[in-house]
Order: C-alpha cells, then sequence, then structure tokens
C-alpha cells in the first residue's frame, strides 16, 4: 500500500505542529534556565521559522522513501 502525496503531507504537517509546540514549550522553560530572556512574540516566529524548514523536511524525506520502496 502506497500513502498519497496528500496524505505524506498531513503526516509531516501534524508531525511538525506536534514538534512545533514542544519545541516553543521547551524554550519557554530552557531559555531562561541558561540566561536568555525573549519576549514570546520572537519565541513564537523562531519557532514558526523552524517549522517551515522541519515541514519541507519531512515531506521530502517522506516522498524520497516512498519512491524508494517502490523500486
Amino acid at each position: 500500500m502506497t500513502q498519497s502525496r496528500a496524505m505524506s503531507l498531513v503526516e509531516a504537517a501534524a508531525n511538525v505542529i506536534v514538534g512545533y509546540a514542544l519545541a516553543v514549550g521547551m524554550q519557554i522553560v530552557v531559555f531562561p534556565v541558561f540566561g536568555i530572556h525573549i519576549a514570546l512574540g520572537d519565541q513564537l516566529a523562531i519557532g514558526l521559522a523552524f517549522t517551515g524548514v522541519s515541514l519541507m523536511r519531512g515531506y521530502v524525506l517522506r516522498r524520497l522513501f516512498e519512491r524508494w520502496r517502490q523500486v
């Protein structure tokens, strides 16, 4: 059974959304421990930048593995 491109994108997006929430939550907890104090809006923006990269990475890797599986 193969996974459609749309479902690959849905899976990658769900994974990244959960990762985004965890990353921002960890930033809020961990940054102050290291003396880093950043406004919440900045933390959300930083998380969003990494989320975009992560979404593309997850989608591309899923499609590559799906292609290799069919060979």
